[in-house]
């Protein structure tokens, strides 16, 4: 296997590549497949970007037909009948049947984009500085989305320019179970002498995926909310990971019974794994002047066909949505079952997570790698996650078939057998 050109090209900034180092070739749904003919079960599943699996068919056809037949890919933000099947489709199939009710922004393809966009429509909106943000979350590194980003690592690799306009608090569960770090967050906004700048708005991930798989309480959100709308700050739900079905609904935020004043999507919006971003606000928010926040790619239309045929094939009714809460229960089950295992060998480890958004914490980055590394070696492709890298994370597609899926879990528990046993 030849790797000596990406080895001497590409920038030592490379990260998968080095937990994965095998060129690969093909893949189709939770399979990859490598220039040798050799294939893996994919557990990371472009960390999050392909919810419907490598290569789908449904949507692969629909982009196709869509090149055969001339159609605009590149519109930067003119009218297209693409845009206009997009917006329609996201209005009638997703917006309406959740009695929610949205503009919609294209700020650019990526997911750092849409955060930039939302954090700097939150200052427009209530003219004021300040973005609430949470231990452990993170919202990409372009500068203002770093502001709000906790781990040093990201925030360490600016040259020395200090990020701003951000003020950190505890997440759900940072201070303990038994701690509502809201209360925090409350008696700072009613103390004049506690030095938090009243917020334009709160970003926050209802499941933390880099973060190490941390889920915010139904409750602890509900009452974030609350307290929102009680202080006249807009709240921010980054669904760009926990998005698109990962958490078993299409919005992560569903299952709290809330509604954002704004939402980012990114990562598996595009269905295919074609860059795409978009900034769902409430109307009122609207206080863009025309060109004022823009970006060349904001009008990928290819990556609106494939959003579009996403939407309509899965979910146009709640058939997909409640296979994928079918399998999440057999991961968690699975999961529950090796950090069981690992406690019992005197290497404490707990699982987490929402939907098929799922983590185990085994305390020690050395741990999680050797456990990653092993099931690597035997055909499983999985990440991790957390500050210190302590979080085994399943991502896998949301389309994955039964048997690999079995196959995979078999595969990490007989990795977790053999960490044990060293």
């Amino acid at each position: 296997m030849q790797t000596q050109t990406f080895e001497r090209m590409e920038s030592n900034v490379r990260t998968y590549s080095r937990s994965f180092p095998v060129v690969f070739t093909k893949a189709q749904n939770a399979r990859l497949t490598d220039e040798n003919g050799r294939e893996y079960i994919d557990f990371l599943a472009g960390a999050g970007t392909l919810n419907y699996g490598h290569n789908n068919p449904h949507l692969k056809e629909a982009m196709i037909d869509y090149l055969s037949s001339d159609g605009v890919v590149h519109g930067l933000d003119m009218w297209t009948s693409a845009k206009r099947d997009y917006l329609e489709t996201l209005e009638n199939v997703i917006l309406k049947p959740r009695g929610l009710d949205y503009k919609v922004h294209l700020p650019g393809p990526t997911g750092t984009n849409a955060v930039e966009a939302a954090i700097r429509l939150a200052r427009v909106a209530k003219g004021r500085h300040n973005i609430v943000t949470f231990t452990n979350g993170f919202h990409g590194v372009t500068m203002g989305a770093l502001a709000t980003t906790g781990n040093r690592k990201f925030r360490e690799a600016t040259g020395g320019i200090p990020t701003q306009g951000a003020s950190f608090l505890p997440f759900d569960g940072y201070m303990g179970e038994h701690a509502d770090t809201l209360d925090y967050f409350e008696k700072l906004l009613n103390d004049k002498s506690g030095g938090l700048d009243i917020p334009a708005g709160v970003i926050v991930e209802t499941v933390q995926g880099e973060g190490g798989i941390n889920v915010a309480g139904l409750d602890w959100l509900k009452r974030l909310e609350s307290i929102c709308h009680a202080h006249d700050i807009l709240l921010i739900v980054d669904d760009i990971q926990a998005g698109c079905g990962r958490t078993g609904k299409f919005f992560s935020f569903e299952h709290a019974g809330i509604t954002p004043d704004i939402v980012t999507n990114s990562k598996s919006l595009s269905g295919f794994g074609l860059p795409f971003a978009h900034v769902l606000m409430r109307p009122e928010l609207d206080k863009w002047k025309p060109g004022q926040y823009n970006g060349t790619f904001r009008g990928f239309n290819l990556a609106m066909v494939t959003a579009t045929a996403a939407m309509k094939k899965y979910w146009s009714n709640d058939t997909f949505a409640r296979d994928v809460q079918r399998k999440a229960r057999i991961v968690e089950e699975r999961f529950q079952k090796l950090a069981a295992m690992l406690t019992e060998s005197g290497m404490p480890a707990t699982e987490r997570g929402r939907g098929l958004m799922r983590g185990i914490d085994v305390v020690s980055g050395d741990i999680a790698d050797k456990i990653t590394s092993h099931a690597f070696e035997h055909g499983l492709i999985i990440e991790t996650s957390g500050q210190d890298g302590e979080v085994v994370k399943c991502l896998c597609p949301l389309t994955i078939p039964d048997e690999d899926l079995l196959k995979a879990l078999d595969i990490l528990e007989a990795s977790v057998k053999s960490v044990i046993k060293a």
